[in-house]
């Protein structure tokens, strides 16, 4: 694991970078691109705690692991500069703020959400939410479809996805093994230039023994932060809804590659369609709120979580707890088990990062992803397209053109998210207010 002796010579005292990183938890909206481009500023350009070739080597590590790529990022140059418990201080305060807000609206959302204006602000939200989607289908394609199998790869994934059901795992799965395939015959994915140079060897020597040992070691400490949390709130509060709730969430933090966009309709298909913890509408919901909250977008699944605790408990199925305390309980679960596998997986890849970033068929497998992922992303949109502009009253063409506004907005004058659902749930109490028959 890296020690404080191994930072830069420029490194900060610890509580200089907790004020930092506190800071940052605090500022960063605007998804997973913009929050990277707050850590550069922050740590490369201002304060030059980190230098480049260090900056770019860890992002490109962390953009090969599943989870949110920019609070990995924290976290492993939390580690590079005060060891264990930066990463510690770095992972946990860059989502510590948004999960707190988010948390108070989820509650909004679930204890006031009947409350006819505030009806009018969700549906007000649900285009804004259909133009981000698209922003990001457009921007993702853009950058990674460059290729006739790329171009394959995302219309094979919105096909399957989308059309045929099947299972978000398995695309995933499929994606990863063609990208290696593909690799093996010659065949490009990866856009020109973006291909991972051959590793030429590791960056530091480390015993096969004592890496082991360490994986082992690592590895053991973790399942037990795993478990003892479920097993507590199972033991204290029953098994429904928390024993599934522990079982997804922990799936789908190992399957989160290609962000928190990527990994929703995998969400929904669990949360929504099997499950039946919330309806598709109030999963959008979720999403345009999470868009308000500074932190990673995947924070959505606390939202998630929360519906699936305060909704079992209105049943009766939440092993006698009131609503309040069964989504607070169930929220909390789903956070840890979002996050620590992050914290896992930065701290394991960290004595071999250098080897991982270069890895060839590790690159050629997350560009089979990426370009799946852009189809997977189309299918989110078609989705709640379908919630926002094909109501039960037919077609509402005021939502068409309330996104397309938003989609140029984000896209040709880069207004934020943040600003974008504001307007958008401004918009909803308008038009409740002004015309209720068409809300």
């Amino acid at each position: 694991m890296t020690s404080e002796a191994d930072a830069p010579a420029t490194a900060p005292r610890f509580a200089d970078a907790v004020r930092l990183w506190l800071k940052v938890g605090l500022i960063s909206f605007g998804g997973p691109a913009g929050q990277i481009a707050i850590l550069h500023q922050e740590l490369v350009e201002r304060r030059r705690w980190v230098d480049e070739r260090a900056f770019l080597t860890a992002l490109n590590f962390c953009m090969l692991l599943p989870g949110p790529e920019a609070q990995q990022l924290a976290t492993y140059l939390g580690l590079k500069l005060h060891g264990l418990r930066g990463a510690l201080a770095a992972g946990v305060l860059f989502v510590l703020p948004g999960a707190v807000v988010l948390f108070a609206l989820a509650w909004l959302a679930a204890a006031q959400g009947a409350w006819p204006p505030l009806q009018g602000a969700f549906k007000g939200m649900l285009p804004i939410v259909v133009a981000l989607v698209a922003q990001a289908v457009w921007r993702i394609g853009g950058r990674t479809l460059k290729s006739p199998a790329a171009w394959a790869l995302a219309i094979g994934a919105f096909v399957g996805l989308g059309l045929l059901g099947i299972g978000f795992v398995w695309i995933i799965g499929a994606a990863l093994a063609i990208g290696v395939v593909a690799d093996q015959f010659g065949v490009s994915i990866a856009p020109a230039g973006h291909a991972a140079p051959a590793a030429d060897g590791p960056a530091a020597v480390i015993s096969r023994h004592r890496a082991a040992g360490r994986f082992a070691l690592l590895t053991l400490i973790f399942a037990v932060l795993w478990a003892a949390p479920i097993a507590l709130v199972l033991a204290v509060a029953g098994p429904a809804p928390f024993g599934d709730v522990a079982i997804f969430f922990t799936q789908a933090a190992f399957v989160t590659f290609g962000g928190a966009y990527a990994v929703l309709p995998f969400v929904a298909q669990g949360a929504v369609a099997h499950y039946a913890w919330l309806s598709r509408a109030e999963m959008v919901h979720g999403l345009a709120l999470a868009e308000t909250t500074p932190g990673p977008l995947i924070l959505v699944t606390q939202y998630v979580g929360f519906f699936a605790g305060w909704n079992a408990a209105v049943a009766g199925h939440a092993g006698g707890l009131t609503p309040l305390p069964a989504g607070a309980t169930a929220a909390a679960l789903t956070t840890w088990l979002t996050f620590l596998p992050c914290f896992y997986f930065v701290l394991a890849g960290a004595p071999l990062v250098e080897r991982l970033a270069r890895h060839r068929r590790a690159h050629a497998a997350l560009s089979g992803v990426s370009a799946a992922v852009v189809g997977v992303i189309a299918t989110l949109a078609l989705s709640i397209g379908h919630e926002a502009f094909l109501p039960a009253a037919g077609v509402d063409g005021l939502a068409m053109a309330v996104a397309l506004a938003a989609f140029i907005a984000a896209w040709r004058f880069k207004v934020g998210a943040l600003w974008l659902v504001t307007a958008g749930a401004t918009y909803g109490v308008a038009r409740f207010v002004l015309a209720p028959a068409l809300t």
